[in-house]
């Protein structure tokens, strides 16, 4: 009997796969317990939706960090914070602080955790970071940290 399972099932596969079992298996163990449904008509349209409704959304999260990745490419962002004489800041810019300059200056919303930044900002200049915004997809970001 071809079933559909709703769960991971240990021996048989994984969840949304369809597998050939046992009748006795499929109606003692996996129906009662709600592991898996008859793989009928209804069951693998189900399947098919929730996969293209995934690539979709996969498509569509990509074309965002494409935008992003354009948008940030043609960003200078100023930070300014003091400094003491020898050009040394007053703590540091950090990729918080950067995020946070993103969605105030250009409104561009980035996660601080995607800012590759390998140490903290401590003088002045001009620096250039990576931003992993998808898993292939990576902007860069032009820093210019001032008085």
């Amino acid at each position: 009997m071809k079933v559909l399972l709703l769960q991971d099932v240990k021996g048989q596969g994984k969840k949304d796969q369809i597998v050939e079992v046992s009748d006795g298996y499929a109606r003692n163990f996996l129906f009662p317990k709600k592991l898996a449904v008859v793989a009928d008509n209804k069951a693998l349209n189900e399947v098919k939706n929730k996969e293209a409704s995934k690539q979709y959304k996969i498509e569509t999260e990509k074309a965002a960090a494409r935008a992003t990745a354009e948008k940030l490419a043609a960003i200078t962002l100023k930070i300014q914070t003091g400094a003491g004489a020898d050009g040394r800041l007053y703590g540091s810019v950090t990729a918080k602080d950067i995020a946070e300059a993103l969605s105030k200056q250009h409104g561009v919303t980035v996660d601080k955790r995607k800012i590759v930044m390998p140490e903290p900002i401590k003088a002045y200049g001009t620096y250039n970071f990576d931003v992993r915004l998808y898993p292939e997809i990576v902007g860069k970001v032009k820093v210019t940290v001032g008085a």
